[in-house]
Parts: structure tokens; sequence; C-alpha cells
């Protein structure tokens, strides 16, 4: 097989959640235009992402679906629905996110909870649903969470977030010491800063962004596209010995 061979997901059908703007919606399109065929999750409207996926000539399923409403059933259906409507599953992107930000001691039970559920228990579930439907396969698969530069380090007024991405790192380590053997892959990607609608009141706030700015060796905020290459690599066979790794993408941020 051809060294660029190996990058292709021609067959594939991928799985991602939060896939209706920024980040998810760059990560899908990049699996597609890598030749998979993705199954689309998000609470908001996901007709953007669809489109620009089926007009690369590949296949396109959405789910509707709230992840706040998350656990074993809810994940086993939503992997069970992508199986059904696309015929396999061999690539899961955990991807969905959000962020609360307040200081420490005024920092709410629904912030606390809300973040802990969508970042950390909805991957969790839906990795040991893919994981089990791997096995069913017989094929393998592969298995992609989204962590932070914040995975290493712990942030400012984002406990909950700090929190949750720090046990992602650790969790893609720990999926992968058990799972290696059965030939599926657990990676992770940390971006850094990115323009998306997360970071929209964070890089319009010039006593913040500024410095933020100022350390990134780039010189410039992510753009959702710079993920592209990094998930198309851990989800293809070129990635096949590479587990429980964190790949960051962060303009050289962790490296200043």
């Amino acid at each position: 097989m051809a060294l660029l061979d190996g990058f292709r997901l021609d067959g594939r059908v991928a799985l991602v959640t939060g896939a209706g703007r920024g980040l998810g919606q760059a990560l899908a399109v990049g699996l597609a235009e890598a030749g998979a065929d993705v199954t689309i999750l998000d609470v908001i409207s996901l007709d953007e992402t669809r489109d620009q996926i089926t007009q690369l000539g590949r296949r396109c399923h959405t789910i509707n679906h709230d992840l706040l409403k998350t656990g074993p059933g809810p994940a086993a259906q939503i992997v069970g629905e992508c199986t059904s409507e696309l015929g396999r599953l061999d690539i899961l992107v955990n991807n969905a996110g959000i962020i609360r930000r307040a200081p420490a001691l005024e920092f709410g039970e629904e912030d606390w909870e809300d973040v802990v559920t969508i970042n950390l228990n909805s991957l969790w579930y839906l990795s040991q649903a893919a994981a089990r439907r791997f096995i069913e396969q017989g094929r393998g698969g592969k298995i992609i969470n989204l962590a932070s530069v914040l995975s290493f380090s712990g942030g400012i007024v984002v406990p909950s977030y700090a929190a949750t991405k720090g046990a992602v790192a650790n969790l893609t380590r720990a999926l992968a010491n058990e799972w290696a053997p059965l030939g599926i892959n657990v990676n992770a990607i940390a971006p850094s800063y990115f323009s998306t609608s997360m970071t929209s009141a964070l890089r319009e706030d010039a006593e913040r962004a500024e410095p933020l700015l100022a350390r990134i060796p780039a010189g410039r905020w992510g753009e959702p596209e710079d993920l592209k290459g990094a998930v198309v690599f851990l989800a293809s066979d070129a990635a096949s010995y590479v587990h429980g790794a964190t790949i960051p993408v962060d303009g050289g941020w962790l490296a200043r």
C-alpha cells in the first residue's frame, strides 16, 4: 500500500458529535473529504454540515440529540442508529463540549454538572458503546477524543471545563491501555484557542485576548480547518500504531 493510501478513509463510517458548527463541523467535513461517510450529531441544526458532506459525494446521516440526556441507553441507541443507517461504524469522534465561566467560589451546581455531563460522561458512554460495536464487527476501530490545552494546565475561572478536559486526556490513556489489544485505537486532539463561538467572548475581550494571542507562537487564533489533518491521521490506517496519544494542535501554545 502506498503511503498516502494509508490516510484514505474510503468505505469507512464515522460518527462525530457536536458537528453542527465550529470544530465539530470541520472535523466531520475533513473525514468526508478523506472518503468517509459520516453520521453527525448535535442539539442544533445540522443542515449546513450535512450539505457540505453530501456535496462531497459522501453519505450523511443526522441525529438531533441533547447530550445532557446521556447514559448507556442513549449511547447505545445513537451507535445503533448510525450503523443501521450507514451500515457500520469505524470511527467515533467525541467532539461535543461546552464551557461555563465563573470564579470557583461562585461556580454554580448546574454549571458544574452540565459541563461534566457533556464533556466527560457522554464521551465515556459513547466510547463504550462504540467499542462494543467495533468488537462485534470484528474490524477494530478508532476513537478520537477532543481534549484541550487545558488538559495540561488549570486555566482561569473554568473549573469544570479544566477538570473534564484533564479527565478526557487520562481516560484516553486508560482506554488505550485496555483496548489496543482489541484493535481499537483511542487517541485525543488538544486544540488551543480557536475562532469558534465558544471563545468569542474571550477573543472580544482585549484585556484577555491580547496576552493570549501574544503567547501563541503561530501568532493567530486557530481555525477549525486546522484540525482536519490531525483527525484524518488518527482515523486512518496511517495511525494504526498510535495509541493513547494526546496530540496538541495549538499553534505552539504548549511549547512556550
